[in-house]
């Protein structure tokens, strides 16, 4: 698979330092790194530091006879898959909007032919200036992808919406970009297609609007005593890129996940639980739902009894250990009063995936099972390869990164939703 590239454009503002921890995750994810600085960011970062981080030179001045001869503008507009601007200040983004180009960094997002990721960050009260929104709506119209900031204190001591998101948010959509980009060399829609819908993929014949979808995500822990518990490797990725993408397609989700340190998608409910008994009791709290997607890798067994303390070693022979069968949450939900319309689990399986898959759907009563091999780096890594297991048979799809087996997953639940047509 040929290493995805981005070209960072740092803008001048306090959230700069941000762009540091960005290019470390990114670096993290076999995304390659190529940045450029506007002048005034370089006041809150310094080339070196970012350099050093992306191990590459980073550029800033349009008229450096070295650089340009090297590797000019054009060429830096052209190469990478996505660009990404963050921090995008007020300032750049008006210049955006207006069509300027009037250093490297303008010069490079007027000249490219690659989509376009702009992440604002500002104080509030230019965020919500009239200008400023004027921009931004212009900005959507030209195609340019608008991540929302966030809200919150500010370094400015006032509170409200301007914040960049945090580099996790933007790597999650860079990701999920990456994987809707033409390869390097062909247009983007932006030279073709100014209608697009900004900020998603294009679900405009597949949107779940006035949908309920319930996800579950993370691994669950189940005590043994105050110290240890019985838990698996899962890392919940995969289930919270569903539930962003059901949200990006107009559904109400409520998102009920394992213990994991991921940050909870826009537009996404999100129920916290520790153990398959409180993943069941939230489950069935939040229904009815039309959609039910059962990512979660729900611990089979727990301890009989959990001790009130820890468990010492005497010496002796070990403690036993008895387990006792946990719930099983989706063959609990195929047999519910409130039966979701379309019932979907996961089977991560180490050999015969689809046969235990297929297996595994008609015993517990789903409608789907989508299925994958976890006997690699599947958990915790950033792409997927399934397995989707229906009544009509089997779809083998191709390894893509998570946000986009997700994106997928929701353009084939829309359409079962829509019926024939």
């Amino acid at each position: 698979m040929t290493q995805p590239r981005i070209l960072l454009i740092v803008s001048g503002g306090i959230a700069a330092y941000k762009a540091l921890e960005l290019v470390r995750l990114l670096k993290a994810k076999d995304i390659a790194v190529r940045a450029v600085m506007t002048e005034s960011a370089a006041a809150f970062v310094t080339p070196l530091s970012l350099g050093v981080l992306t191990e590459d030179h980073v550029y800033g001045d349009m008229f450096d006879l070295k650089e340009e001869r090297e590797i000019g503008h054009i060429q830096l507009s052209r190469e990478a898959d996505l660009i990404v601007v963050a921090p995008a200040t007020a300032n750049i983004l008006a210049r955006m909007a207006g069509g300027i180009a009037d250093d490297l960094a303008t010069t490079i997002l007027l000249a490219t032919d690659k989509p376009v990721l702009a992440c604002p960050a500002m104080n509030v009260r230019m965020w919500h200036h009239k200008a400023t929104q004027r921009n931004i709506a212009q900005l959507k119209a030209d195609g340019i992808h608008i991540l929302e900031p966030g809200v919150g204190a500010m370094a400015c001591n006032e509170w409200g919406k301007g914040r960049l998101p945090e580099p996790a948010e933007i790597a999650a959509e860079i990701e999920r970009l990456l994987a809707e980009a033409p390869p390097v060399g062909e247009p983007h829609h932006l030279l073709t297609d100014t209608t697009r819908t900004i900020n998603a993929p294009d679900l405009s014949e597949h949107n779940l609007f006035g949908r309920h979808v319930l996800v579950t995500a993370g691994p669950t822990h189940e005590p043994i005593d105050p110290v240890r518990y019985i838990a698996n490797r899962s890392s919940g990725k995969q289930g919270f890129a569903i539930a962003a993408a059901a949200a990006r397609a107009g559904a109400k989700v409520t998102l009920v996940a394992g213990p994991v340190m991921l940050p909870t998608p826009a537009g996404v409910t999100r129920v916290n639980v520790e153990t398959a008994r409180e993943m069941l009791d939230a489950v069935e709290d939040a229904l009815p739902a039309d959609v039910a997607i059962l990512v979660a890798a729900v611990a089979d067994w727990r301890a009989a009894d959990e001790a009130p303390q820890k468990i010492k070693k005497d010496g002796g022979a070990p403690a036993p250990l008895l387990l006792a069968e946990n719930p099983d949450i989706l063959a609990t939900l195929a047999k519910h009063p409130q039966r979701p319309a379309l019932l979907i689990g996961f089977a991560a399986e180490t050999e015969t995936v689809v046969d235990h898959a297929t297996a595994k759907r008609a015993r517990k009563g789903a409608d789907w099972i989508v299925a994958n091999d976890v006997s690699g780096d599947v958990m915790g890594g950033a792409t997927n390869q399934v397995h989707l297991v229906t009544g009509k048979g089997v779809e083998d799809w191709p390894e893509m990164p998570k946000s986009a087996v997700a994106t997928r997953l929701m353009e084939r639940i829309a359409d079962e939703l829509a019926g024939p047509k």
